[in-house]
């Protein structure tokens, strides 16, 4: 649930709660004053409150009151006169009885049918209570007596009623511990709106909070729980997504710092080594151990030899660094896959011969197989392969073969030598720039360590994918994929399933 809706049915709520509070206050209240809802409906007509009695009902019993004391008792027999004073309170919402003896000698017509005889007070000459409730059926009546003697010294009584509610009296004597209750129920919903506002809104904020601070503090080994759902949620999903990458940016930085470290280190070694050699025998020759030009010679070719070596690692790393900043431009051409390798391995097997080994080709010899790819590259990837290869040959039946399986969008070249394979945990990391399985970095197995970081960079420039599969002892397999083209209906040439 949004923030939104949380607040709008919140405040709603109070605001409910609050009106139904004052609302059923006021009607304790007022049925508690006035007697019934009838009283209520005319409560802000009639402007008095009857209990039990209103002001003119009560103006009107005195009268009634007065002419049995005071004037003569007899006058109550006057049904003319009766009438009269009962019109006037049953404007004002009271009915009259007069009794004589045991029954009744007058009664408001709403009684007729009501027999009220039997439920009237006794006659009580003394007048000890003349005010009181009964009722008849369901029905609850309050009213006003006084008892008097006729002239006949016959007793009599005058009785004003008021119907009422049962549950008025009721409401009368509960009302302090009605009022107690509405108000506890009040400061109840208040305390469960914010408890409700706190925990679904305010907690998630303090922990987004902490979490923040914990951020600025360089923290981020932590996970950020996301709230149950809403704005809420969506920030703290948002809050996570966001530790996630900055801890992934951090660890960038790390794995970077201590790649920075470790290629300074390795450039280091790898130029200080010829570089130390070339300095001991520029030494020799300047102090005259070279004394024929036998060794003359040799000297001179090895400072050569190993200035060759530097000027490759120099460029080898420089062209590194262009392919990982992206700042070599590849100069595509549409090729026959086939043509293509033979004239590359074409120019590999004379050197190749010369050291011992044989270079198999297995060309595909279904349907012509056409690459749209920088020639130039994937003869520079092509040749740090089998570079790689005859580094790592032991066996004196020194073999590479090259073979080409086409798939539905892309073909895949294999470069298979039986030289010493690569041990498994050095596997998943021949591509990584200065990484060596033989780590002593010695002149035997030579290299830069970038051959093959170098044929991946370049792969990968040309949306394909490279990898090794090696048995350690037995030989090592380097395969890459590049992506097929096919003719569009113009003729012209375009890759299938690439992204360039």
């Amino acid at each position: 649930m949004s923030i939104r809706l949380k607040l709008l049915f919140s405040y709603t709520g109070t605001l409910l709660i609050t009106i139904l509070i004052f609302v059923a206050t006021t009607f304790f209240i007022t049925v508690a004053v006035t007697g019934d809802m009838k009283s209520i409906k005319q409560f802000y007509k009639i402007h008095y409150a009857l209990n039990p009695l209103s002001p003119e009902v009560e103006s009107l019993f005195m009268e009634l009151k007065y002419i049995t004391k005071n004037d003569n008792p007899d006058r109550l027999l006057d049904r003319a006169l009766l009438a009269d004073y009962d019109n006037k309170l049953r404007i004002a919402q009271a009915t009259l009885i007069i009794r004589k003896g045991p029954s009744i000698y007058y009664a408001s017509p709403p009684w007729k049918t009501l027999q009220p005889e039997t439920h009237l007070p006794e006659y009580d000459a003394g007048n000890i209570q003349i005010r009181g409730t009964f009722n008849i059926a369901d029905r609850f009546f309050s009213y006003a007596k006084y008892d008097f003697v006729f002239g006949d010294q016959s007793p009599g009584s005058v009785f004003v009623l008021r119907e009422r509610s049962p549950f008025a009296e009721l409401t009368r004597k509960l009302l302090p511990l009605l009022i107690s209750i509405l108000f506890v129920l009040l400061l109840l919903a208040n305390v469960l709106l914010y408890a409700f506002i706190t925990r679904s809104i305010i907690v998630p904020l303090q922990k987004l909070k902490q979490s923040a601070d914990r951020i600025r503090e360089g923290n981020l080994d932590f996970r950020i729980e996301p709230a149950a759902g809403g704005e809420i949620g969506q920030l703290s999903t948002a809050f996570e997504e966001m530790r996630k990458q900055l801890n992934h940016s951090l660890e960038l930085q790390q794995q970077y710092e201590e790649n920075r470290k470790e290629l300074l280190s390795n450039i280091s070694h790898d130029l200080k080594t010829p570089i130390s050699s070339i300095k001991g025998y520029i030494e020799g020759i300047r102090d005259g151990v070279a004394n024929t030009p036998e060794k003359m010679n040799k000297y001179v070719n090895t400072i050569f030899g190993k200035t060759v070596a530097m000027d490759r690692l120099i460029d080898e790393l420089f062209l590194y660094s262009k392919l990982d900043l992206k700042k070599v431009p590849f100069h595509f051409e549409k090729l026959d896959l086939n043509r293509f390798l033979t004239d590359v391995l074409e120019e590999q097997r004379f050197d190749l011969e010369a050291q011992g080994f044989q270079l198999y080709y297995a060309p595909w010899q279904g349907e012509p197989v056409e690459v749209l790819i920088d020639p130039e590259k994937v003869r520079r990837a092509i040749s740090n392969i089998i570079d790689n290869s005859v580094k790592f040959m032991d066996k004196a039946d020194k073999r590479i073969v090259v073979r080409v399986e086409p798939g539905e969008g892309d073909v895949t070249v294999r470069l298979t030598d039986n030289g010493s394979g690569i041990p498994a945990e050095a596997a998943a990391h021949i591509f990584d720039r200065f990484y060596r399985a033989e780590s002593s970095r010695n002149s035997r197995t030579g290299g830069s360590g970038l051959g093959l970081a170098i044929a991946r960079q370049v792969i990968e420039g040309h949306g394909g994918t490279i990898g090794a599969d090696s048995v350690y002892g037995q030989g090592t397999t380097i395969y890459f994929t590049l992506k097929r083209t096919i003719l569009s209906g113009n003729g012209e040439a375009y890759e299938k399933h690439t992204d360039h």
